[in-house]
């Protein structure tokens, strides 16, 4: 049934190991405010049981369904998820993380966010811990679509709040880079989409993220990276991606198969 169906969204959830996290994200993405959204949930070799939780999760809807890619890493996932969008003919597609919480309307932001601009690629979604409105979460989320305003050239959201229409991003070569094979493939897919049009954000447009991912900063650039990412104009950040960064990052081993090592979860 999902075959002849052509959804406008696709939602893809790529997935390893994540037995503990993934029931929930699952469950919010077939809770989502509107009917025209297929669910496609990607297993990355996964050698726990989230594919059967996955499976489980999903067995009764008709618009949802679990494929799985052997290659080994995310984006490999993510490539896998985004060729079975362009098989429904869907028109957009949603990263999701399945360890991260989305809110029933978040598809439906995104799309308000979209709109009818074809300049407009893609969006992103902010990333909080804790109560939407507690005042704290308040001053992060209109701090990050401020930043995300004036620095409009980079990204501001892994790919667990990327949205994007699919046409510009197969004109961008999709979320896997093969010349890219590092951690950071969130900022550097956002640096391909930026070459063929702008994304957009907004304040109320979040999810939350497990707080786990706040310990993986040994997985991450330093400050000094992550200084010049900022300072560095839109009309160089080739250089700083491929002639700057990924050198460093293939020196330090900072591989994306390595994510799938998780002592930081120990």
């Amino acid at each position: 049934m999902v075959a002849a169906f052509h959804p406008k969204w696709v939602i893809v959830i790529a997935f390893y190991n994540e037995a503990k996290f993934i029931a929930p994200t699952v469950a919010c993405a077939l809770a989502q405010d509107r009917g025209d959204i297929c669910l496609v949930c990607v297993d990355n070799g996964s050698t726990d049981d989230s594919a059967a939780i996955v499976a489980d999760a999903i067995k009764d809807s008709p618009r949802a369904m679990l494929v799985s890619e052997t290659r080994q890493g995310h984006t490999f996932a993510l490539r896998r998820g985004l060729e079975v969008a362009q098989e429904l003919a869907a028109d957009n597609i949603a990263f999701w993380d399945a360890d991260t919480f989305y809110p029933p309307h978040y598809i439906s932001r995104a799309d308000q966010l979209l709109g009818n601009d074809p300049r407009v690629v893609g969006v992103q979604a902010f990333d909080i811990y804790g109560p939407y409105d507690a005042p704290k979460n308040v001053v992060i989320r209109h701090r990050m679509a401020v930043t995300a305003s004036l620095l409009s050239g980079q990204g501001h959201t892994g790919t667990f709040g990327q949205c994007f229409r699919i046409a510009p991003l197969m004109a961008a070569g999709g979320p896997k880079n093969d010349d890219w094979p590092f951690v950071l493939y969130d900022h550097e897919l956002i640096h391909r989409i930026l070459k063929v049009g702008r994304l957009t954000h907004a304040a109320d447009h979040v999810c939350w993220p497990a707080p786990r991912r706040q310990a993986k900063g040994h997985v991450r650039w330093n400050l000094t990276e992550r200084l010049l990412y900022a300072l560095t104009p839109y009309a160089v950040k080739d250089w700083f991606f491929y002639g700057f960064l990924g050198p460093r990052l293939r020196q330090r081993g900072m591989f994306e198969a390595g994510l799938r090592v998780r002592d930081w979860e120990q």
